[in-house]
């Protein structure tokens, strides 16, 4: 019953995700993220992580798509001139899928994804107390970069309005 929950939430995950990646539609796009995160969060909650999934379900789907589908909203953005297939877009896929494969290859040859969780121990994100230490000790410097660019995307989306709304009010 876990094998098939897990396989699954992990193809409503992967699904949504090319949903969000090849949509042309920017509200499509955001509805698949959100569909995506909630297949992530499901995997966590697969992993007994459940402050990981409500935080992710909390942050991200609840606050992030929801900013997002306001500025779409907000500065009407139509689609864009239609996206042309080029070589060079097609030979950097190309080698990001191939990376991908060999790095799976390698993992899996080494037998790092073979091995299961150890059964005794906690996972790091189903314990509060144990998910706040890994949060101030080990991950304090990558939390405050992502704050950090997190901030500057807002800014810059801020920054992008007021310049759109400046040039549409001297028409």
């Amino acid at each position: 019953m876990d094998q098939i929950a897990f396989i699954s939430l992990s193809v409503l995950a992967l699904a949504s995700a090319l949903g969000v990646v090849l949509s042309k539609n920017a509200v499509n796009g955001a509805m698949c993220l959100l569909l995506c995160l909630a297949g992530i969060a499901g995997l966590f909650v697969q992993l007994h992580a459940y402050f990981l999934a409500f935080i992710l379900v909390w942050v991200y789907a609840g606050a992030v798509v929801a900013l997002f589908l306001f500025i779409v909203m907000l500065l009407d953005m139509q689609g864009g001139r239609p996206w042309r297939f080029r070589a060079a877009q097609a030979f950097a896929g190309f080698m990001a899928a191939a990376l991908l494969l060999v790095g799976l290859d390698l993992l899996a040859v080494r037998g790092r994804l073979g091995a299961g969780p150890n059964v005794g121990q906690a996972a790091v994100g189903s314990s509060l107390k144990l998910y706040a230490y890994q949060l101030f000790t080990t991950y304090l410097l990558p939390v405050q970069v992502m704050g950090f660019l997190l901030l500057i995307a807002m800014l810059g989306v801020i920054v992008i309005s007021r310049r759109i709304g400046g040039a549409e009010d001297s028409r």
